[in-house]
């Protein structure tokens, strides 16, 4: 996929850039993608939660793959 990230005078990525023709291939392989999500408060907090444990200890943290491992073997 060919995507572009915009980012602000300070170097903050702010946005994506998809092209069209990718995003028509997306919204008719995945039907509703294009409509907007509401994400409850809840979910919010969870993730903000989350994150800042994150920046705590960024060192308390597990590889994606051995991760995924383990949790493979649980199934």
């Amino acid at each position: 996929m060919n995507v572009q990230l915009i980012s602000d005078a300070k170097g903050k990525t702010t946005g994506v850039f998809i092209p069209i023709e990718e995003w028509n291939t997306l919204t008719a392989k995945y039907k509703g993608i294009e409509n907007d999500i509401d994400i409850p408060e809840w979910h919010k907090a969870i993730v903000a939660e989350r994150n800042a444990t994150y920046k705590t200890n960024p060192s308390d943290t597990q590889d994606f793959g051995e991760a995924m491992n383990e949790l493979d073997k649980e199934l």
